[in-house]
């Protein structure tokens, strides 16, 4: 398999088979990111993508479970051709059981819903969507070119069409200004959705980023440990969805908490009130991980 730059995937994604279709991101203007910021955005051709199919089932073999198709907003490619390679990948792989890619709101609402759905028959299980916040004043200040209501349209089209969507919530992303605020709507946006998993990030800043020179300047605070539990419980208090399952699944956050709602909501909010017993100076710190701000 043939790969160009430094490929990213979700952890729930460790397992599955990485082929890259698209390479960089066509956004790419994120505040907070810096995955994708040295390399020009474009598409793989059809062919590369089948030749390395090809690679990748002579050397493992049919027995494939799930592929994960990198980099960011591959849901951007044309309905045919990400039809084609869906096609193909289940054809090289019978016991194949989850096709994924990353799709933010923005590309996801650039397809009809026919569209989605034939994507959903060639394949597709599941789009990872990096939604990050519902509050539109946050959404507008992190430069992630999408509003709130854009963020539901596309998730409730993804839900008609049966293709599961993991929903990406970055604690901490409106600072203390509108930390409220953020989670709020957040929950808000969520539970217009209902989507299948409602994913933690705690935000961290990364050097080389716009969102670092706000923090140096003060114009951003972040949040304590304390704080961004607390935005957390907000979030969990407010969220009205059915079946979702919230998940903690990255090393970015301060704790654990994990579970369906809203069954286990009082279990989760426990969790949060546990953690907040303990003393913040044994959390560690966004400090600790970037001594360059002060």
């Amino acid at each position: 398999m043939r790969y160009e730059g430094t490929i990213f995937r979700p952890p729930s994604e460790a397992g599955s088979l990485l082929i890259q279709a698209t390479v960089g991101c066509p956004h790419n203007k994120c505040t907070f990111c810096s995955m994708y910021k040295n390399t020009r955005f474009r598409v793989r051709s059809v062919e590369d993508i089948k030749e390395d199919l090809v690679t990748a089932r002579d050397y493992y073999g049919p027995f494939v479970e799930s592929v994960f198709f990198p980099d960011g907003n591959t849901i951007i490619m044309k309905t045919a051709q990400l039809e084609e390679i869906f096609r193909f990948t289940r054809e090289l792989f019978p016991e194949l059981q989850r096709i994924t890619i990353y799709g933010s709101a923005r590309f996801v609402n650039k397809k009809g819903l026919e569209e989605l759905k034939r994507l959903k028959e060639a394949g597709l299980t599941r789009i990872h969507m990096g939604m990050e916040s519902g509050d539109d004043i946050t959404l507008e200040r992190i430069c992630k070119g999408v509003t709130a209501a854009e963020i539901i349209t596309a998730g409730q089209k993804l839900k008609e069409t049966g293709i599961e969507v993991s929903e990406y919530y970055m604690v901490g992303i409106g600072g203390r200004a509108r930390w409220k605020e953020h989670a709020e709507g957040s929950a808000r946006v969520l539970s217009a959705i209902n989507p299948d998993y409602i994913r933690l990030r705690t935000f961290a800043p990364e050097g080389n980023t716009p969102i670092m020179e706000e923090i140096k300047a003060g114009t951003m605070q972040l949040l304590s440990p304390h704080e961004a539990l607390r935005e957390i419980r907000v979030l969990i208090e407010n969220l009205q969805c059915q079946g979702s399952m919230a998940v903690s699944d990255h090393i970015s956050n301060y704790w654990n908490i994990n579970g369906i709602l809203p069954r286990d909501r009082d279990q989760m909010l426990a969790e949060i009130d546990k953690a907040l017993q303990i003393n913040e100076a044994r959390f560690r710190t966004t400090a600790m991980h970037h001594p360059k701000i002060k």
